[in-house]
């Protein structure tokens, strides 16, 4: 048998993205090619490793045991090759950091400096929602994540807090909330909800703060979009509660914010595993966002004490 670990690369990558077409563009292969390297794995293992269904791959019982042991080695070996890039004193190297869509503008200082300062270090950005985020740092995919607090995983995790923004109702400008200065979860109950995806850390946020408060959301329709959210709340379609830098952005005459009562935040942190080394390039990345911005571990707000 004779498997290389661009291969079994590859294999993960199209199971992650389910789809030929997008992990082609992500590898920076042309589908024929990544087409062909799947089919040697197939001949290689004597299995069928994919079902393939109107452009969406789902891996089989023997694409799923692959997945799991291939995200295991290409892991390990990206970080050997990571350890060998330290002897060169970072001026090469690899950086697998996992983003969340909506946190491009708050992080993006961050992103350039270490870009000036580290030239020769590759980041490797994959965008995902909270949960996916932490699921590839716990299969080995990525080195780092920013994500919202408090992750589902949080036993596993270490943790470098950053900043809270404030969480506000976005509310049809003719709605009855819209004339409440505060809103409660009681107030909102009543009214259609519309909620970020399911993967989110901040959908999960909503739910358990709202549940809580014996409140169960009218969830009229989800997104991971916060543009197409904000559209759908001027369509009138319902209510919803985006972080403070993101109704700065889609700031409209069609509707108006409100902060909660009791008041929340929406608390980013940069994560990564307890109990796996750190490359040279994570270890760096971590320490230049202490560096710029120092303390905020201690003055972030929990908020699984609300």
């Amino acid at each position: 048998m004779n498997i290389q670990i661009k291969n079994l690369h590859c294999f993960v990558t199209l199971v992650e993205m389910g789809n030929y077409t997008r992990a082609a563009e992500k590898l920076h292969l042309t589908q024929p090619t990544l087409t062909k390297m799947i089919q040697r794995l197939e001949e290689n293992l004597g299995q069928p490793l994919l079902i393939r269904n109107n452009q969406k791959v789902i891996a089989t019982e023997a694409g799923r045991l692959l997945a799991c042991s291939a995200q295991q080695i290409v892991g390990q070996w990206h970080r050997l090759h990571e350890d060998m890039n330290r002897l060169n004193g970072l001026e090469t190297g690899q950086l697998r950091l996992g983003v969340c869509p909506m946190m491009g503008e708050m992080i993006i200082n961050l992103l350039s400096n270490y870009r000036k300062r580290y030239p020769g270090i590759e980041v490797s950005i994959l965008e995902l929602g909270g949960f996916g985020a932490e699921q590839a740092l716990l299969n080995d995919s990525l080195d780092l994540t920013f994500t919202a607090l408090p992750t589902s995983h949080t036993e596993e995790f270490e943790s470098h807090n950053l900043q809270g923004y404030p969480l506000l109702a976005c509310i049809p400008n003719d709605h009855p909330l819209a004339e409440i200065e505060a809103l409660t979860w009681a107030n909102i109950e009543p009214y259609p909800f519309i909620l970020y995806n399911d993967d989110f850390s901040l959908s999960k946020l909503l739910l358990r703060l709202s549940r809580k408060a014996n409140v169960e959301l009218n969830i009229a329709a989800q997104s991971g979009q916060w543009d197409f959210i904000a559209a759908m709340v001027a369509a009138e379609m319902g209510i919803a509660i985006l972080p403070e830098p993101i109704c700065n952005k889609v700031s409209s005459d069609a509707f108006v914010y409100r902060p909660l009562n009791p008041f929340l935040t929406w608390d980013l942190a940069l994560i990564w595993r307890k109990n796996l080394p750190l490359t040279a390039a994570a270890e760096s990345f971590i320490a230049l966002s202490r560096e710029l911005t120092p303390n905020i571990d201690n003055a972030n707000n929990d908020q699984s004490q609300n």
